[in-house]
């Protein structure tokens, strides 16, 4: 039947079929573009912002993240000196310290409101799991996102001799370093007043209180002395500048007479340097008479005889003017300018003072260089990382820095440095039988000298069949007594390096 003439017309089937095909295209398409602009949105996202993302203070998975598993952990000669207690709040785990004040120097602090400072910070990525080396399958765990658990941090201190260290300070202001000369481990990293990290681990009141607390503190508890703070060096730099006068041939040998004015005028000023103890005969005195009663007319006058060139040389030899030295963890740079052009300033710095200003690290690596027969080995504070399973991951090996003296003058600064303790001003450093070198020094300190001094003492012991294990040290107390004496060097910090030592050799 046809239908009639004013009826509509039904679509055929075909054209039907047509525009659903189309209309699905479309549709298809559409979902295509939207599935492209969500890829490349990821894209964005998960590489080119990941970073900014991450480092966002409003973002707080990653810090989630973070204390959501157990911290690894901080040894101590086999000991574990940290830990992670479950704390049921947002964040899951906070850092805890067993002995805080004592090993402060060392570990610094991991702070889920502060961050993190010295080994808790340079090696934060072990001790959280996100060094790629943790991983034993590191395709699985980047697809299954699995929690990598923290690695563990093996350090070189001594814990006898960090006790040592701690006690002979006492509640004096200053700081030690002590490190194997041989291998350039540091056995020793004390610095006093010291703080309790485990004030400054959570992220409640009493964090922010504890924190406001210590960096209201005139003394300065958070301040690593050791490594941080340098000093003038006073006397004891004239170990450096004896090792620069023999290495340049200007004497043949410790018991040469120097021709040595006292008191001594450089030619560029009217200002004569003097010695503490006018009585004493440091005039034309020889180098080891000159450094067992600390002339300093004498080392004056060597140090300009030098020059400025040669004496850079060697105090950048000993380790002084680096500018991006780590243990791992950074160290300040000592200084003994360059392009001195003045006699006077030369002279000075060359007894210690001036601009010369150095970390108690550096003056114990001069005293570990003399030690070690004029080789310089790198500090280094880690022994070895492992996976928390405790396989290996890094270990730590020795390294030489430098060569500031031959093995020849070495011996003639280790006899004179011996002559010290023996019979000069560092006799309170002697440990019977046993070889002992030092220095004593007494820095001056504010303007015109009006500050009471810095008492330094750096020395080392050598091995003996009863004690195998050589040690350098260096003692500095910022609180000494007033006297200007170069023994009172010897009086406050000598015995505390005889302490640290006697702890490293009975060790």
């Amino acid at each position: 039947m046809s239908s009639s003439p004013g009826s509509p017309k039904t679509p055929a089937r075909g054209a039907v079929r047509l525009s659903l095909s189309r209309t699905g295209r479309r549709a298809g398409l559409f979902c295509l573009v939207l599935i492209l602009a969500l890829l490349v949105n990821m894209t964005r996202l998960q590489f080119f912002q990941a970073k900014s993302l991450n480092d966002n203070t409003a973002n707080q998975r990653s810090v989630i993240a973070r204390y959501g598993q157990p911290r690894g952990d901080i040894y101590v000669a086999g000991r574990a000196v940290t830990g992670s207690k479950a704390t049921g709040g947002l964040y899951d785990y906070q850092r805890t310290y067993t002995d805080g004040p004592l090993y402060a120097p060392v570990t610094g602090f991991s702070s889920q409101t502060y961050g993190n400072t010295l080994l808790e910070g340079v090696e934060d990525d072990v001790l959280t799991g996100q060094d790629s080396r943790l991983s034993t399958n590191a395709l699985w765990d980047a697809v299954s996102r699995a929690k990598v658990p923290g690695g563990d941090v093996f350090t070189t201190i001594n814990p006898q001799a960090q006790q040592a260290a701690f006690q002979g300070l006492g509640n004096k202001r200053g700081a030690v370093a002590a490190i194997d000369p041989t291998t350039g481990r540091i056995l020793a990293l004390a610095s006093t007043p010291s703080y309790d990290p485990n004030g400054l681990t959570g992220a409640g009141q009493s964090t922010v209180d504890d924190w406001t607390t210590l960096n209201a503190d005139s003394t300065t508890p958070m301040l690593n002395r050791a490594l941080r703070q340098t000093y003038p060096p006073g006397s004891t730099f004239k170990v450096v500048t004896l090792a620069a006068a023999l290495q340049n041939g200007l004497y043949t040998g410790i018991d040469v007479p120097t021709n040595s004015p006292d008191p001594f005028t450089p030619n560029d000023t009217n200002h004569a340097i003097t010695n503490e103890n006018p009585g004493l005969p440091c005039a034309d005195a020889t180098l080891d008479y000159a450094l067992q009663v600390s002339c300093n007319t004498v080392f004056a006058k060597v140090g300009v005889d030098v020059g400025e060139a040669g004496m850079v040389k060697t105090a950048q030899a000993f380790g002084f003017n680096q500018t991006n030295q780590t243990v791992p963890v950074g160290v300040v740079k000592s200084n003994f300018d360059t392009g001195l052009t003045s006699q006077a300033f030369l002279a000075l710095s060359s007894i210690g003072q001036y601009d010369t200003a150095a970390t108690p690290l550096q003056m114990a690596e001069v005293a570990a260089a003399v030690a070690n027969n004029g080789t310089l080995m790198q500090p280094r504070l880690l022994d070895r990382i492992t996976r928390s399973n405790g396989t290996t991951v890094q270990t730590f090996g020795d390294r030489t820095f430098s060569r500031p003296v031959s093995s020849q003058v070495a011996s003639e600064i280790q006899q004179a440095m011996v002559n010290v303790v023996n019979q000069g001003t560092g006799t309170n450093a002697q440990i019977p039988g046993v070889v002992v070198g030092g220095k004593t020094g007494t820095a001056q300190n504010g303007v015109g000298n009006s500050g009471t001094p810095y008492a330094w003492f750096i020395s080392y012991a050598k091995p003996t069949a009863s004690a195998p294990s050589p040690v350098a040290v260096a003692v500095v107390i910022e609180d000494g007594n007033a006297n200007r004496a170069d023994i009172s060097g010897g009086g406050l910090a000598a015995p505390i390096a005889k302490a640290v030592m006697q702890a490293v050799l009975n060790g």
